[in-house]
């Protein structure tokens, strides 16, 4: 079992899918890294290639996996099975 993982949020001022996934992220207290693609060109970078080139946001990184717009459950989801090891952290 792993504790050191982090929710690695990719976002956008002004995005309402944005800020409503990080609201509800906050609320359950996930453990978050937030990562603005306008101020960071290596996270919009990771945003393109994890969306065939498009900056859709929120994306959501955890130990390499990647989503795309998704609901909260999923990150939960997604951040317990690498978090139980089910899941194996991409390089």
């Amino acid at each position: 079992m792993r504790n050191d993982v982090v929710v690695d949020f990719y976002w956008r001022p002004g995005c309402p899918f944005c800020m409503m996934l990080k609201r509800l992220v906050k609320r359950r207290k996930l453990p978050v890294e937030f990562h603005n693609i306008w101020d960071d060109p290596e996270a919009a970078a990771v945003v393109r290639a994890a969306d065939r080139g498009n900056e859709t946001v929120p994306t959501i990184g955890v130990a390499g996996h990647m989503l795309v717009n998704p609901p909260v459950g999923q990150v939960e989801e997604l951040l317990a099975k690498v978090v139980s090891g089910e899941l194996a952290p991409r390089t």
